[in-house]
């Protein structure tokens, strides 16, 4: 029935039908689906169903592996429909290592439902046909004819665990590899009217404000948005534009709207030092957070038009007040004090509380105020980062289990960050602070992933146990920044070095060290 031409069954009065018959109407209509399917739409995974068919690490140290619902469609245009999430773990015998493994999903059909009548044996058979998947793994290039590829793992010879891509462009040995999933294509657009009009509105925002940026301040980045709006512009029009492409044309966008921002903070300091400029980089950094998630709703699509609509709010002040001013020095710019206040623009002196410091999404500056006293930093650690690691001294001993990990997460105001860090179960982190003042306060903050409170750990200082515990009480699995801070009273600083450690106290907990920050007062 495959092969043209293609036959209905056809009822007429007296029609003696067979089992035969039958089936060759459940095949017709079975394999008319498939040739639509191959004709007008690409074989891949279907964006926008379930969990995409995502293929993500466990966090367990081990070789298993999530792969989250989705649908995706095969070369021979059977649909593969997995409702729930499956896991499945990597076997090294199995495997001569090293070795490129590919995930893979087949399509399976089997016979259900059997019955057998026993007043006639001649009468038996399965009633139904199950269509149905298969996750396997393989070491064969995967053919999309037969075969959907989810990711691939290059596993190294000896390797205990598969994590997530810390870069996911390119991804290392024992790193899941999701840049070769094939993506279904999807003809026609469903965003309503009103979703449509907005992004539109939005676009036409952007582009006044990276037109007045390419033209006026020469800002070469922004030439570059301009061009990508406009094409995004001309896309939405087609009524092609839906949320199974717009999310990626999207994130497009917004990491070309944060090279404008590295630019301008790079060579144009006048601009770069307004209000205006730094609400339009916190709204974009919130949107490259956005659209990094791909909801793929029309809520989230909402929220995202929101923040590029703020951003351009901040900017279309700007492009205003820079006519013909393009070189004047902002003199309230210059009688602006050099320490910068923690918290948002314009805070009083007095700064902010401590317990604040704790959802400050912005970079940590050399002058701070806090409670109304002003610290200046001393010294930074930035985990992960050779030199400075080795500057430092830093350490992690006896831990019943370490890794290494790279976040890109939110803070309470929305701000998504991106950093790197490591975190050890058990045992303890041990380094040096540089550059201290003798007999000050010093004030340790340290980025955490919050995902993982609710643990106590002691403070040891050149071998002196602390009396007060650092506790991290609570946790936020939906905005899981932090920065923790730990104060260490005056007495304990005797010399202008000195040596850290934090023990863990609580069982089977960890605790993750991203970027360090020391301050002392001023």
């Amino acid at each position: 029935m495959s092969q043209m031409p293609f036959k209905r069954i056809n009822f007429f009065k007296g029609f003696l039908t067979t089992e035969q018959d039958w089936n060759d109407a459940e095949r017709y209509h079975v394999e008319k689906r498939k040739l639509h399917n191959r004709c007008f739409h690409a074989p891949g995974v279907v964006a926008g169903y379930g969990d995409e068919l995502r293929v993500l690490s466990r966090g367990r140290g081990d070789l298993s592996l999530e792969i989250g619902s989705g649908y995706a469609i095969d070369g021979a245009g059977n649909d593969i429909l997995v409702p729930e999430k499956q896991i499945r773990t990597i076997n090294p015998a199995d495997f001569k290592l090293p070795q490129t493994i590919y995930i893979v999903l087949r399509y399976v059909e089997q016979p259900t439902d059997f019955i057998a009548y026993k007043e006639n044996l001649d009468y038996q058979g399965h009633r139904r046909v199950e269509e149905g998947y298969k996750i396997e793994f393989s070491i064969v290039e995967p053919d999309i004819q037969h075969e959907v590829e989810l990711a691939r793992v290059i596993l190294e010879k000896g390797a205990k665990r598969v994590t997530d891509a810390r870069d996911p462009f390119a991804p290392g040995p024992n790193e899941i590899d999701l840049r070769f999933i094939p993506a279904a294509g999807i003809a026609g657009a469903r965003l309503s009217p009103l979703l449509k009009l907005r992004l539109a509105e939005a676009l036409h925002a952007q582009r006044r404000i990276l037109s007045h940026l390419a033209r006026v301040k020469k800002i070469i980045a922004a030439q570059d948005a301009h061009h990508a709006v406009i094409t995004l512009q001309m896309l939405v029009q087609t009524a092609y534009v839906d949320h199974a492409n717009v999310w990626n044309l999207l994130a497009t966008i917004a990491e070309l709207e944060w090279d404008v921002v590295d630019e301008v903070e790079a060579r144009v300091p006048d601009l770069s030092a307004r209000k205006e400029f730094t609400g339009f980089k916190k709204n974009v950094d919130i949107l490259r957070g956005l659209v990094a998630e791909r909801r793929r709703t029309d809520e989230g699509l909402e929220n995202v038009i929101t923040y590029q609509m703020k951003a351009c709010e901040s900017m279309s002040t700007l492009a205003r007040d820079f006519i013909r001013a393009d070189d004047i020095v902002v003199k309230a710019m210059e009688n602006a004090p050099k320490a910068q206040t923690v918290g948002t623009p314009g805070t009083l002196p007095g700064g902010i509380a401590f317990e604040e410091l704790k959802v400050k999404s912005d970079e940590f500056a050399e002058t701070i105020i806090v409670d109304g006293k002003e610290w200046a930093l001393v010294d930074s650690i930035d985990v992960l980062d050779p030199q400075s690691e080795t500057d430092h001294e830093f350490v992690i001993r006896e831990a019943k289990d370490t890794y290494r990990t790279r976040q890109k997460l939110r803070y309470p105001d929305g701000a998504t960050i991106e950093d790197r860090g490591i975190a050890h179960e058990g045992g303890y982190s041990e380094f040096k602070v540089r550059n201290l003042t003798p007999h000050q306060d010093l004030v340790m903050i340290r980025r955490m992933d919050y995902v993982h409170g609710d643990y106590q750990a002691s403070v040891h200082v050149n071998g002196q146990r602390l009396p007060q515990l650092l506790v991290c009480e609570g946790q936020d699995r939906k905005y899981r920044w932090r920065n923790w801070p730990y104060v260490i009273p005056a007495q304990y600083i005797s010399t202008n070095i000195i040596t850290v450690k934090q023990m863990l106290e609580t069982a089977d907990r960890d605790i993750n060290i991203f970027k360090m920050w020391f301050y002392q007062p001023k």
